[in-house]
């Protein structure tokens, strides 16, 4: 059985006419007569009653209808998704963030997915540390990530899509908290909550920067690559957090956020690597240069 019998049975099915269905298939109608009485012949049984006057479906016929029509309709959206996936409009798209953009970027690109790629799924990868995104975009195990450049591997593209001035996070209570905002100098006698050292986190190295810069080395107390146990450390008072103000989506009992001056912004952008990138890729790429998600619209080979 072919799925060709399927279709001519389901035709004549409809309409009751060899004349009519025969036209509907563009064939003469002696083919068409041969072809169902070979699929009659292969069932074993009459899907057909045929009078001189009319054609008419068998209780059998009845039945096997209902399962060619569920099987052709498959038939028809597996041959959908498949062209669907082949145009990158389908698939799952394996995307890591890095910090707090899992708090910030991650609800914007979901919702673009959602709506305009309703037939991606994502794979989410959160609270990564930057040198480890880059590493599985080389590996082939992320599509796309959310990192903080400068990136060291020149197979990665890679384009901006936000940059971010620093806040620091303070335990409730806290003697600077009565401030609205601090300078870097201002936390010289706190103990710090930090990424770790030699994890080449961008953050890290911004906050060690600027409190050089401001004559002073932090008195580093505890170290974690996670934002949300930072904070955690910080809602506990064992310490200060300087990161990124995209961490203000972090509401955490016991933890206030202050504007700090004296570091220098930090960026977040897109990446995925040079070489043989998808069509899933594509489309979603496509997707967030018509939400006008890049920051660099004119610049598409890189970060300024």
């Amino acid at each position: 059985m072919e799925l060709r019998h399927l279709r001519y049975f389901v035709v004549l099915a409809e309409t009751c006419h060899f004349g009519q269905a025969a036209e509907r298939l563009k064939m003469a109608q002696p083919p068409l007569s041969q072809q169902i009485r070979q699929l009659e012949a292969e069932l074993g049984t009459e899907l057909f009653a045929r009078t001189t006057r009319s054609v008419s479906l068998t209780p059998a016929g009845e039945a096997f209808l209902a399962d060619a029509q569920r099987i052709l309709s498959s038939v028809e959206e597996a041959a959908r998704r498949a062209r669907r996936f082949a145009d990158g409009k389908a698939g799952t798209l394996r995307i890591g963030l890095t910090g707090t953009a899992s708090y910030t970027q991650l609800p914007v690109l979901a919702r673009l997915v959602k709506e305009q790629l309703p037939e991606v799924a994502l794979d989410i990868h959160t609270e990564m540390l930057t040198p480890a995104i880059e590493l599985a975009l080389a590996a082939g195990e992320l599509d796309v990530g959310v990192l903080r450049p400068p990136v060291r591997d020149p197979a990665l593209e890679v384009r901006p899509i936000a940059r971010e001035k620093f806040v620091v996070a303070l335990p409730n209570g806290h003697r600077l908290a009565a401030a609205d905002s601090l300078t870097i100098g201002e936390l010289r006698a706190e103990d710090f909550i930090m990424y770790p050292a030699g994890s080449r986190s961008v953050v890290h190295e911004a906050v060690i920067r600027a409190c050089r810069a401001a004559d002073f080395y932090p008195r580093v107390a505890h170290e974690s690559a996670k934002t949300s146990t930072q904070l955690s450390l910080v809602a506990a008072g064992l310490g200060v957090a300087v990161l990124p103000e995209s961490v203000r989506g972090i509401a955490l009992a016991g933890v206030q956020y202050r504007a700090v001056s004296g570091a220098d912004d930090v960026e977040l952008a897109l990446a995925w690597c040079r070489t043989g990138p998808s069509r899933l890729i594509d489309s979603f790429l496509a997707t967030l240069e018509d939400n006008n998600i890049f920051l660099d619209s004119s610049n598409p080979g890189g970060p300024p």
